[in-house]
């Protein structure tokens, strides 16, 4: 369910679609806070959300009752979501958050403010402070609403963080592979192994730590690493290269299954001695 129709259906409105409308606004002096408020919820309605966001802003500054001023405080924050004005709708958040802490919608606040973060992670490789911060609100969301309705969106939220941030680090071994530095390639990749091994690049990581290992002489090394690579994705396409890598006469050995309780890839990191 998308996260509009979430959010309406939580506050009872209607659905929309985003458009970025700076309607011309004038506040009203001293006016009926129920008036006000239906003109940002009619504005809300036409997809004028700048021009509603004002509105919801100034209800709520004439509103007595504090749960109808904190309903307006989160359709201000919610209206500057829908024109991805970001970083406006994450000061109201915090504002709200802050003046309402009690208010039926608290969830909800925090739940945007994750997804604020997690929308503005970009393609960016070097820069890891969105990654960061969305990681951040997430397993804040997941820590203190583990059960609620929200949970199952940022669970896999959380899983698509996890793959950029292998991304980045697969990204910053190839640069030192391609440099030819790879000791440092070799760490970026075990990273991988080690704190991203349910991401899709794990099988890469592992076929490049079969490729530098073998290049630079460590051939039973790269033995080992292709025979992980062989017992987890024995029909990568990863897997097919890494035999190419190995002469043609080398058998892979099998590796026996594990009958104990531990996983399979806590034994792949004592083998292969990440720090």
């Amino acid at each position: 369910m998308k996260l509009r129709l979430i959010f309406i259906l939580s506050l009872a409105l209607l659905a929309f679609s985003c458009s970025k409308d700076k309607a011309d606004y004038i506040p009203s002096i001293k006016s009926d806070p129920y008036k006000i408020y239906k003109e940002g919820l009619n504005a809300f309605k036409k997809n004028q959300f700048f021009f509603a966001s004002k509105k919801f802003t100034e209800a709520e500054t004439n509103f007595t009752s504090p749960e109808a001023a904190a309903k307006s405080s989160i359709m201000s924050a919610f209206s500057l979501y829908a024109i991805s004005f970001y970083q406006e709708a994450e000061d109201n958040l915090n504002r709200y958050i802050k003046i309402y802490p009690a208010d039926k919608n608290i969830m909800y606040a925090h739940y945007l403010l994750a997804i604020i973060s997690y929308e503005q992670i970009g393609e960016e490789k070097h820069d890891l402070k969105p990654l960061l911060d969305a990681k951040k609100k997430i397993d804040f969301f997941l820590k203190k609403y583990p059960n609620s309705e929200y949970a199952i969106d940022l669970n896999l939220k959380k899983d698509l963080v996890r793959n950029q941030f292998a991304a980045r680090e697969l990204y910053i071994a190839k640069y030192y592979i391609k440099v030819q530095k790879w000791v440092p390639a070799i760490n970026r990749l075990k990273i991988i192994v080690k704190d991203y091994d349910r991401t899709i690049f794990v099988e890469e990581a592992l076929h490049r730590l079969v490729e530098i290992h073998y290049h630079i002489g460590l051939e039973q090394e790269a033995k080992k690493f292709a025979s992980i690579l062989g017992y987890n994705y024995n029909s990568s396409e990863w897997f097919q290269q890494s035999y190419k890598v190995l002469n043609k006469n080398y058998n892979f050995k099998k590796v026996e299954k594990d009958k104990s309780d531990k996983a399979l890839f806590k034994k792949i990191l004592d083998i292969i001695k990440i720090n």
